[in-house]
């Protein structure tokens, strides 16, 4: 029985295991992996072909010192996309609707994008403080509003990530509930919710790529910015 609408996104275990290390293992089981022994079947093929569509469109933008964070950024991409669609699954967890797993992904990488540029670019990267032509008062506040603002940046990537499908899945349980109770009450409405239910599964399908989607792309612009 559940008794918080919350109750989806807590940590659970069994038998004393995390069920969270499960669902973060099962999605690279998921994903064939192509081998030199045999042909390429239509599954491996289409793979093949999303991951260098998205990382080509990814890296178009960034010079050739960054494509080395290519298999990093297109690794990421799958696992993300993987992980958010898993979660859509009855019975199953979501491991990216918590927050300390998130934020545990955004800081690192987020870090590393702010190093390599005060490494490569020690400039470029301090004069992205200051906007040229900035009256001398205001120069104070801009710098900090600037430092602000690069330090919010891992805790917008994580948020985004969480908050939207932590809504996505709380719309989908509330809807499935107004459709069960319906059904003995007004079988009408509840045919009606009941397409509400389909249309935002499908809804919450495209929002658990394109997060995935948004959450590297960020990262890539943080990266062009430092390489």
């Amino acid at each position: 029985m559940t008794l918080s609408f919350f109750d989806q996104f807590s940590l659970t275990s069994f038998m004393g295991v995390p069920l969270v290390a499960l669902a973060l293992t099962l999605p690279w089981i998921l994903w064939p992996t192509p081998q030199n022994r045999c042909l390429n079947n239509r599954l491996i093929t289409l793979q093949s072909w999303f991951i260098r569509q998205l990382t080509n469109q990814l890296f178009m933008p960034i010079n050739q010192n960054g494509h080395k964070w290519a298999l990093l950024l297109a690794s990421l991409l799958v696992f993300l996309i993987s992980l958010n669609l898993l979660g859509i699954l009855p019975y199953t967890f979501t491991p990216t609707t918590q927050l300390s797993m998130n934020m545990g992904l955004a800081v690192p990488l987020w870090l590393a994008t702010v190093l390599i540029g005060a490494r490569n670019q020690p400039t470029h990267t301090l004069a992205h403080m200051l906007p040229t032509g900035t009256p001398g008062p205001l120069i104070p506040v801009l710098i900090i509003i600037e430092t602000i603002s690069l330090f919010i940046r891992p805790i917008a990537l994580g948020v985004r990530l969480t908050a939207n499908l932590t809504a996505g899945h709380l719309l989908i349980q509330l809807i499935s509930m107004a459709t069960f109770v319906m059904l003995f009450m007004s079988p009408a409405v509840s045919a009606i919710t009941m397409i509400l239910l389909f249309l935002l599964s499908i809804l919450e399908l495209a929002v658990a790529i394109i997060q995935a989607y948004v959450f590297v792309l960020l990262l890539s612009l943080y990266l062009q910015e430092s390489v």
